[in-house]
């Protein structure tokens, strides 16, 4: 399994910050099939302020530019990110893989470093 981290910053704006969460309580069925569809194998955003954190597990052999880009392709998935693009702090014509920026692990415990 490979896991990816991602950060992005949602406009500060305490209302659009509420229908970003509100929108993710209900992703449409469509958008996480094809989450999964591409090996994805789960999924989770926190939020800290206007400040969001992705965890993104994968199979093994999930290739981060290729898989994404595919996942852009699918049903819904464009509808979707253009929906979300509203309450993001970047630009919304920007493809997925622009917004959220991939973060640089620091530290495992396991490995000690």
């Amino acid at each position: 399994m490979k896991r990816f981290c991602q950060t992005l910053e949602l406009r500060d704006d305490p209302e659009s910050i509420e229908r970003y969460v509100a929108a993710h309580a209900h992703v449409w069925p469509e958008v996480q099939a094809g989450i999964r569809a591409v090996g994805i194998l789960d999924m989770q955003i926190f939020r800290r302020g206007n400040r969001l954190f992705m965890i993104m597990d994968t199979v093994d052999d999930f290739d981060f530019v290729k898989d994404n880009a595919r996942l852009a392709t699918l049903p819904r998935q464009a509808e979707w990110e253009s929906f979300v693009a509203r309450f993001q702090g970047c630009d919304p014509a920007a493809p997925s893989t622009a917004k959220w920026q991939l973060m640089d692990k620091v530290f495992e415990l396991e490995k000690g470093s």
